[in-house]
């Protein structure tokens, strides 16, 4: 089995609530990133942040321009710009056009973090009411990286994981409270 490198989720329309279940129930032990991308509209991404550090099995924070993808940390996009992995795994941000209508854009995270980790990669896409995340979705599997789709019918908004399904397919489509219970058995040493 590849030795995964790190973990990038994209969710949209009910992601809050998704990322409440799926965060908390996480291993502690767990030695790779977790890059979120979510799409929050105008809103400030620390309230996010704050929201989702409150449940979390691993500290939160805003990912920030040149800093490192750390192990055991969950990673948020900043509000208003696309988050990218360069390949040495560290964090760029650019205000490039919207991508299906978001930045930042769950499809740059996704096509930027396969290049980054490859194979290594678990890309999970979850509930959502537009296709962002789909395209990455397919560059992810391209890379030899673990695709992991939210089962659409256990979405607040099916849109999103049904649009990956049907433009990348997936390696699993789990429903939601199952999610964590595979990154874990893919990700622990």
């Amino acid at each position: 089995m590849t030795a995964r490198a790190a973990i990038a989720m994209g969710c949209s329309a009910g992601g809050l609530a998704a990322l409440q279940r799926v965060l908390p129930a996480l291993d502690r032990r767990l030695a790779v990133p977790v890059v979120v991308c979510a799409h929050t509209g105008s809103a400030d991404v620390s309230l996010l942040v704050e929201l989702l550090g409150r449940v979390s099995a691993l500290p939160v924070v805003e990912a920030a321009e040149r800093e490192p993808a750390d192990p055991g940390v969950v990673h948020v996009a900043p509000s208003g710009y696309h988050l990218l992995v360069e390949p040495n795994a560290h964090f760029s941000l650019n205000v490039d056009a919207r991508v299906t209508y978001a930045r930042p854009s769950i499809d740059v995270l996704f096509e930027t973090a396969a290049g980054a980790w490859k194979d290594g990669l678990v890309a999970v896409l979850m509930t959502g009411a537009n296709s962002d995340g789909a395209q990455g979705l397919r560059a992810v599997r391209q890379a030899g990286g673990y695709a992991l789709v939210q089962d659409p019918a256990s979405a607040e908004s099916d849109v999103m994981p049904r649009a990956g399904l049907d433009i990348a397919g997936a390696d699993a489509c789990l429903p939601l409270d199952q999610i964590a219970a595979r990154l874990n058995q893919l990700c622990l040493p």
